[in-house]
């Protein structure tokens, strides 16, 4: 029994010792990641856009950033999770609150819930999807304002940005490589490779 007690104890240990050891390079490449892909949204929403009113940064955004800059193995942080939750979940969001405008408490649920299980239908489960459907329920009126046009601005194009910027400095290094999916990954650096050859 002792003897089992302390395996234990030393496995505790090294399990600790991994999950806190600090790796400043990996730490160095998520900030840089995560500055650039929200500070390029960021400079389109205030520079660009602003003569417009558009809305091009939503509070989701932050989470995804964890994901796609911070957790780039995991499964959720992938191109067809960042993009399909995101898109799919301002659908269902948008649909929800047209179909239950002044229902805030049966539309928001509505959004999450059905957001939550089209994403693990298409299997593109990205957690900051669900903050996506509700940004379109609890928003400003601005947003609540864009209806559909809500899911081409600011989501796609601001998941289209995040995926662009983590492509680049989450391979720029051997040690990190974005996406899993190695197919992907080959299209975009023939693709970056070439066109930076002209």
């Amino acid at each position: 029994m002792k003897k089992k007690i302390t395996r234990s104890i030393r496995v505790s240990r090294y399990v600790i010792y991994k999950e806190t050891l600090v790796d400043y390079k990996e730490h160095f490449w998520s900030f840089v990641g995560a500055f650039m892909g929200i500070g390029l949204i960021t400079f389109f929403q205030s520079r660009i856009l602003d003569d417009f009113e558009n809305i091009f940064l939503i509070g989701s955004f932050g989470a995804s950033s964890v994901l796609v800059y911070g957790s780039i193995q995991s499964p959720l942080a992938q191109p067809r999770n960042l993009v399909g939750g995101h898109v799919i979940s301002a659908l269902v969001g948008v649909t929800a609150f047209k179909l239950f405008p002044d229902m805030i408490w049966l539309s928001a649920p509505f959004a999450v819930a059905f957001s939550i299980v089209f994403m693990q239908m298409t299997k593109t489960l990205h957690p900051p999807g669900g903050a996506t459907a509700l940004i379109a329920i609890i928003g400003s009126e601005k947003i609540k304002h864009l209806g559909y046009w809500y899911v081409i601005s600011p989501v796609l194009t601001g998941c289209i940005i995040m995926l662009f910027v983590a492509l680049i400095f989450n391979n720029i290094t051997p040690h990190r490589s974005y996406p899993t999916d190695k197919r992907m990954l080959v299209v975009f650096r023939r693709y970056f490779w070439t066109h930076r050859k002209l």
